[in-house]
């Protein structure tokens, strides 16, 4: 079976999923899967052997060497970020019937929408921050805000992971800067109220035809918050099983769980709560987790005692199983 490893991706976090789509690589089970390493940039897409680039034809995704047409089975995505986490690479893979890894083009582009994921998990009853929505170009009172939000509180840009962009403001003077500093990523931002509590990380999946949680893992960042720094450049410490009550532990796991099926989901993930007063607080989930040697997927699937390679061929039979919307 021919399996695409698609990692890069048009946002600055290219440099994490080409980290990503190693890892993949190396856990394939090479005696199942010819894997081929397929980078999609913004200047060019192309597939990589021994060094040589081979150039993706878009028409069909499909390269050529020596002559001969290689063609895809499935599609394994690592793109961290656009176009491979908030839904495009999904929509045009279902149009030219190639399977792939993950969940769909709806999914994927609403769980990259900060503001619509919380619309939606509205409606499920999910603990989360208060949080007001902000368009470029439209006036920000920081004292309305302040008032509502209360301080420190958040500045995020709506549509960005790594938590690029992401800033703490602690007094009014550090609003202009943080705005700024989001506005640079996305052209919407939501200011969110801080949260004082435990933060954790849940790797959850469809594993065998049910919902599943990997793990829970507590995070302590050296930072003020788990910014890019703190999950890349080892500014944090990840504590994997969270220290946390029996108790406690079930609330996040269900939790967790309901966040994943309220939105559809299928394929790796990994949800982020701030657990306050004994509550999780939902902050966000990402579709298309870190899958370096450090990030914290691979950590809760080896406590898990699940083979890394198990999960890649479960997540490669959801794509094969699932049809594209138009052949329903």
């Amino acid at each position: 079976m021919n399996v695409a490893v698609v990692m890069g991706g048009y946002s600055d976090e290219s440099v994490i999923s080409l980290r990503s789509g190693q890892l993949i690589l190396n856990h394939l089970d090479k005696t199942k899967y010819r894997a081929f390493e397929v980078h999609v940039l913004k200047d060019e897409w192309y597939c990589t052997i021994d060094s040589i680039k081979y150039p993706i034809n878009k028409a069909d995704f499909t390269f050529s060497k020596d002559n001969q047409t290689i063609k895809f089975d499935v599609a394994v995505n690592t793109v961290h970020g656009t176009p491979g986490e908030d839904g495009h690479l999904q929509a045009y893979w279902e149009l030219i019937d190639l399977p792939y890894s993950g969940c769909n083009y709806y999914q994927s582009a609403l769980t990259f929408n900060k503001r619509d994921t919380l619309s939606v998990l509205s409606k499920f009853n999910i603990p989360k921050a208060k949080s007001i929505y902000i368009t470029k170009g439209e006036t920000i009172d920081g004292k309305a805000v302040e008032a509502e939000l209360g301080l420190p509180f958040f500045v995020k840009p709506n549509q960005s992971g790594s938590s690029l962009g992401v800033s703490m403001v602690s007094t009014l003077d550090d609003l202009p800067k943080a705005l700024d500093f989001a506005f640079a990523e996305d052209n919407d931002i939501l200011i969110e109220s801080y949260l004082n509590g435990t933060e954790v990380s849940v790797g959850v999946l469809n594993y065998n035809g049910e919902t599943k949680v990997l793990g829970i893992t507590e995070i302590l960042s050296q930072n003020a918050f788990f910014d890019y720094e703190a999950k890349y450049l080892g500014k944090s410490e990840e504590i994997t099983p969270a220290r946390i009550s029996k108790e406690l532990e079930d609330l996040v796991v269900d939790t967790a769980k309901k966040v994943y099926e309220s939105l559809g989901m299928t394929g790796f993930s990994r949800t982020d709560f701030i657990i306050m007063n004994g509550i999780p607080h939902f902050i966000e989930i990402n579709t298309n987790p870190g899958l370096s040697p450090q990030s914290i997927f691979p950590q809760q699937a080896a406590h898990a005692n699940i083979p890394f390679s198990d999960l890649l061929d479960n997540e490669i039979k959801l794509a094969l199983q699932r049809k594209p919307i138009w052949k329903k």
